[in-house]
């Protein structure tokens, strides 16, 4: 099969009715912060809250009986594993799913409970996808490849179709790029059907394999992102010439700038989204002058981040904004100073979320005390005017940084 317009036609066809038809909605707070018009593609809101699921059906139906019947296998870091386990079920073939083993638990647990077989194998892709290979030819399995595919691909490319009938005058679509075989499916259908389209790549700056593998030097990745979905070291070798031919640019963006883009998603148009469906956002927001005064649409590829690790963004992101900050007020140990204290924080508008007397365990003099103060706040002027009638009323007052050690 080669990856074609008329192939990414046929996908579509194929798995109509099986796969959510997903809005492509603009948000206007999210446009007035970007300076252009954004349109989001929301793959998040898939039964499986990815895009994955796409590419993973076509490949599925493109079995033969005996594939069918000895099973199929994958590896994949969470979306991917998804969507093969999610339709091996419903089409009643076994699935095999090899996960690294630092695989977000929700990611772990909602394969499973479509009914594949999951191993948690390696510490990154590469690794556990040499243990898939292994484990296919032991097996006689049939191995789904998360991105270096032409059915993946023609797949994930129906995205662009429906983007493009929905919003036809768009400028621009940029999409998240780990393997390649998203960007690959959106590039062949968006070019075809609108030649001037720009087609825009995001990577993390910890794993810039497609940028490097452009410019033919050797890979560099490595280490925890937030977007680990497109976490990949090796590229696809099919995906990286169909980049190479259709894609305008990929952009790179840091860890802070995903954390961001995660939280402006959630604040500003509602939507949960992983690291790596919000990386679109954050190139966007990395490079206003690029895209300004154009109609851009963000592929936002998925939802699945872990609980615990969307509160700590959003909790990080408070505070990084100064609308969750802590203070350190030094006061004389005596009845009265902290609610005095208090009284001041509550008069300049801070709400007071958790306070803790610290006279043990500080070097200060016997008959004082220190207060930590976890305040809540407008924004962070106003932490600094707090600070400011904290300190004009005598006591001393610092902001505590987010990570630095107590002194």
């Amino acid at each position: 099969m080669t990856l074609t317009l008329d192939s990414i036609r046929q996908a579509a066809a194929q798995i109509q009715g099986a796969v959510t038809r997903t809005p492509a909605v603009p948000c206007r707070r999210l446009s007035a912060l970007a300076g252009c018009t954004l349109v989001l593609k929301l793959e998040n809101l898939q039964d499986i809250g990815s895009f994955k699921q796409r590419g993973a059906l076509v490949k599925l139906l493109s079995l033969g009986p005996a594939q069918a019947r000895a099973g199929v296998i994958a590896m994949s870091a969470g979306n991917h594993a998804q969507g093969v386990a999610f339709h091996a079920q419903r089409l009643s073939i076994p699935a095999t799913i090899v996960m690294p083993e630092g695989t977000p638990f929700t990611k772990v647990e909602r394969t499973a409970e479509y009914g594949a077989r999951v191993i948690l194998h390696g510490e990154n892709l590469d690794q556990a996808a040499g243990f898939a290979t292994e484990l296919a030819t032991r097996e006689g399995l049939t191995f789904v490849h998360p991105y270096d595919d032409p059915h993946i691909a023609a797949g994930q490319g129906t995205v662009a179709l429906e983007l493009l009938e929905d919003v036809p005058d768009l400028d621009a679509i940029v999409v998240p790029v780990g393997g390649g075989g998203l960007i690959a499916g959106i590039a062949t259908a968006a070019k075809a059907l609108k030649p001037g389209i720009d087609v825009v790549g995001v990577q993390t700056m910890l794993y810039p394999t497609m940028v490097q593998a452009l410019a033919g030097k050797q890979p560099t990745s490595g280490g925890e992102t937030l977007a680990e979905g497109i976490a990949v070291k090796s590229p696809g070798a099919m995906t990286l010439e169909v980049i190479r031919a259709l894609v305008d640019d990929i952009l790179l963006v840091d860890e802070p700038a995903i954390e961001h883009a995660v939280m402006k998603l959630a604040e500003d148009a509602r939507q949960v989204v992983e690291g790596a469906g919000a990386a679109p956002l954050a190139a966007v927001l990395n490079n206003r002058a690029r895209f300004a005064g154009r109609k851009v649409a963000l592929i936002v590829a998925g939802g699945n981040i872990d609980s615990r690790l969307l509160s700590s963004v959003l909790m990080r992101g408070l505070v990084r904004e100064g609308r969750i900050a802590s203070l350190r007020v030094d006061i004389t140990d005596r009845p009265g100073a902290l609610a005095k204290v208090a009284g001041l924080i509550g008069a300049s508008g801070g709400n007071i979320i958790e306070i803790h007397h610290q006279r043990l365990f500080r070097d200060v003099p016997a008959k004082r005390a220190d207060i930590d103060a976890v305040i809540e706040t407008r924004n962070a002027a106003h932490v600094r005017e707090i600070v400011d009638r904290l300190t004009q009323a005598g006591f001393k007052t610092r902001v505590l940084g987010t990570t630095a050690a107590d002194t």
